[in-house]
């Protein structure tokens, strides 16, 4: 029996993602008149428990950047709710929300454009510690020190300035700064995903590492389904600002329910050259449409190919099945069971070749 997802408070959660909107206006003309919008997130809610690592996946564009900024108030939601330890952070004062980011943290997707190439390492990692009056004088190149060893580099590269690091140190200098103000929370988008492969094995085991050794809780924005079956322990699905599908880690990879979700699993490369072990891929047509014009109803049916007319006209609610968060009215159809695609299927309007 599928109940509609209600996120009400949760004394376990550190993070509360409420029907969360971001918007962002498009202008025009000399009077700058606003003409449209880009839905960047559109109704999201989910919740982070202390500790967990939520890995958050989907196609470029689907808006997960934008609701991890969100999470952080660097960039202010249009609408909803954001509780942070019990605290909606969307309606406090400026005040209070920057002793509210000592707490919260975040490592960028980019190690090369996020560390100040004018700065030294020590000069970077130490920024935060005086913003937040954390440390002075020689407390501050003792930490600094510290944080250094901690994601494994030395403190003699305190020196150095960004340019004469590897892809990897830069992002474990990232880290460091993260850790510098002993956050709760941090906001990983897209950590590894500008690294070679065998250098994200190491930035990906050196964050479980962290959050074991200071009890971190981690959204993990990413890619790379491997990875992220790898390091969450819940795993959300995104598709046009809007979650499709969230359950736990094992429950998902094995038996996922919504269609977006079985074509994303359908594209991991099985590593076994037996010809019995290879996968049938799901191929989707078409690119992921426009959040300036998203589709009506379900913003997959455009691509899905199980959609039928119900999907073009109604959207579907986010509804419970027990160990699986599903939007997909073909799922409640057959009341949480997975519904079965065909290879090569078409998607509704489209033209069968």
């Amino acid at each position: 029996m599928a109940a509609e997802m209600k996120p009400a408070a949760d004394s376990q959660a550190l993070v509360e993602v409420e029907n969360v909107t971001k918007y962002f206006p498009i202008t025009a003309g000399v009077f700058s008149r606003h003409v449209a919008d880009v839905k960047a997130v559109d109704g999201v809610s989910f919740s982070i428990k202390s500790g967990e690592t939520l890995g958050l996946v989907g196609e470029s564009g689907s808006g997960k950047t934008t609701i991890g900024r969100c999470i952080l108030r660097l960039l202010e939601p249009t609408s909803g709710a954001i509780r942070f330890d019990g605290v909606d952070i969307t309606k406090i004062s400026p005040k209070l929300m920057r002793a509210k980011r000592k707490e919260m943290q975040v490592i960028f997707q980019d190690p090369y454009a996020s560390l100040n190439p004018r700065m030294t390492v020590g000069d970077i990692i130490a920024e935060p510690l005086q913003i937040h009056k954390l440390a002075k004088g020689p407390e501050v190149d003792a930490k600094v020190n510290d944080l250094l060893r901690t994601v494994g580099l030395s403190p003699y590269h305190a020196n150095r300035y960004p340019h004469e690091f590897s892809g990897g140190q830069r992002q474990r200098i990232g880290v460091a700064r993260a850790l510098a103000v002993s956050p709760k929370f941090i906001v990983a988008d897209e950590p590894v995903s500008a690294l070679d492969v065998s250098i994200q094995a190491q930035v990906v085991n050196l964050l479980q590492d962290l959050q074991q050794q200071f009890g971190l809780t981690y959204l993990f924005i990413a890619h790379d389904l491997s990875v992220v079956r790898h390091i969450s322990d819940r795993v959300a699905v995104m598709y046009v600002g809007k979650i499709m599908e969230l359950s736990d880690r094992d429950a998902l990879y094995e038996r996922p329910l919504h269609p977006y979700t079985q074509s994303l699993l359908s594209a991991i490369p099985i590593p076994d050259p037996r010809a019995e072990a290879r996968r049938e891929r799901i191929i989707l047509e078409g690119d992921i449409p426009s959040p300036v014009r998203p589709p009506s109803g379900c913003r997959f049916h455009t691509r899905c190919p199980i959609a039928y007319e119900r999907c073009k006209v109604e959207v579907p609610e986010l509804l419970n099945y027990g160990d699986h968060f599903v939007a997909c009215h073909k799922v409640q159809e057959l009341g949480g069971a997975q519904p079965s695609i065909k290879p090569g299927a078409a998607p509704i309007g489209s033209k069968s070749p």
